[in-house]
């Protein structure tokens, strides 16, 4: 058995490389605020509620607009979507190799943008939509038609089958009545895929509906934006009332929306785990570099075992951890990820917390200007710290796991 990477994935990574110095470095020393120390700062607009500014959105739009003319941003989305088809393999090394060179336009944390685009809900629409939907699959790569994700609720998160959302039907309309919470993107979507129960019973995967609602319809509203740990942010906190779309709304079929629900999951959490365990491999180097140039007490500091073994112990878990991701990623592009979805749950809560292990000793090997804003280390453990919650937290994780491992419920997942 072969371990090493394809050849053709190889000379992806090289061809993006190549890319990423040519086209988006310069673009990026160009507007350097927004990658330095001033980084937060810049990207918000503070006025308005934290939400991302003008600026920086439209920098990010400039750079995926390249991405795209070149032929990286769509590359491993469904050739039906303008795409090539990379598979997760693929799209796991990229991400994972992205996230290793540290930060920069190239592969933003707190936007989620990158010169290959992370597009979770558009399989699902290519695969689901009527052709009338399918036009917000151009519309969410180009930005210009977003549709944002509407699932987790005041009340209920990792719990999705008992959300309160309730859609009742009205002659050829429904009503939708609720409250949506971490609604990410939203303030710039046209329309927004608000899930909820049509019939059924709290804790049943049946009977949840996917509707897509436009934002300016009647009685929806944001109410809030979230401040999070990392700014900009851009997850708010919406009201559903008395909302009336037609039933040409519902994407997939009634009652089985949770499917979507799962299938944008899915997506994400192994492209999370290599993003993880990329940008932990970053902070992993950067420590090793710099303990070996440090002197203290007449010595460099790497030859301290006090840095020598946490740092050992740290590569020893990401060599580990990568490989596990990228098998896990080899695997699910040969069969239904639902039948193994306990390992895609390994990759996941392994790899998150591996970064935010690594990115709190590399502050700590960097000592007080570690801590500060002039080095990557506490934007790396902002953005990735809240990977241990969203797309199931990592006690929800290690819960998938053990219903495998004791066979609970003669269920395997």
């Amino acid at each position: 058995m072969d371990f090493d990477l394809p050849q053709t994935i190889v000379d992806k990574l090289a061809e993006l490389d190549a890319f990423i110095e040519a086209e988006i470095k310069p673009l990026e020393k160009e507007n350097i605020k927004f990658f330095d120390h001033r980084r937060e700062y810049a990207r918000t607009n503070w006025e308005e509620d934290g939400r991302p500014s003008d600026e920086w959105r439209a920098l990010i739009s400039q750079m995926e607009e390249l991405a795209d003319q070149a032929g990286h941003l769509r590359y491993c989305l469904p050739e039906s979507c303008g795409g090539q088809g990379a598979g997760n393999l693929m799209n796991a090394a990229i991400r994972e190799h992205l996230a290793a060179k540290g930060l920069g336009l190239h592969n933003d944390l707190q936007d989620e943008s990158s010169i290959v685009g992370n597009f979770p809900i558009v399989p699902a629409i290519a695969r689901y939509g009527t052709e009338e939907q399918k036009v917000y699959i151009d519309g969410i790569i180009t930005g210009k038609r977003h549709l944002s994700f509407a699932l987790t609720e005041p009340n209920h998160g990792s719990d999705a089958t008992w959300l309160e959302t309730r859609a009742v039907r009205d002659g050829d309309h429904w009503i939708i009545n609720g409250r949506k919470r971490w609604n990410s993107q939203v303030g710039r979507a046209e329309a927004n895929l608000v899930f909820a129960r049509t019939s059924g019973k709290d804790g049943e995967a049946k009977g949840i509906t996917a509707f897509i609602v436009p934002t300016s319809t009647p009685g929806h509203t944001i109410v809030m934006n979230h401040w999070t740990f990392n700014m900009p942010t851009d997850h708010s906190e919406v009201e559903l009332k008395d909302v009336r779309v037609p039933n040409s709304a519902i994407l997939h079929k009634e009652g089985e929306g949770l499917k979507i629900a799962m299938m944008f999951i899915h997506e994400n959490r192994i492209r999370q785990s290599a993003a993880s365990a990329g940008a932990a491999r970053f902070c992993i180097e950067q420590a090793v570099k710099y303990a070996r140039e440090r002197v203290i007490f007449g010595e460099p500091l790497a030859t301290r075992q006090a840095i020598q073994f946490p740092l050992a112990e740290l590569h020893a878990d990401c060599e580990m951890i990568r490989n596990y991701i990228f098998r896990t990623a080899w695997k699910m592009d040969r069969q239904d990820p639902a039948q193994f979805s306990n390992e895609v749950s390994i990759c996941n809560y392994k790899a998150n917390d591996l970064v935010c292990r690594a990115a709190d000793f590399a502050m700590q090997v960097h000592g007080g200007l570690g801590y500060s804003r002039h080095m990557p280390f506490e934007h790396i453990y902002r953005h990735h710290r809240r990977y241990r919650i969203t797309e199931g937290s990592e006690e929800v994780q290690k819960r998938r796991i053990a219903h495998t491992l004791f066979k609970f419920s003669g269920r395997e997942q």
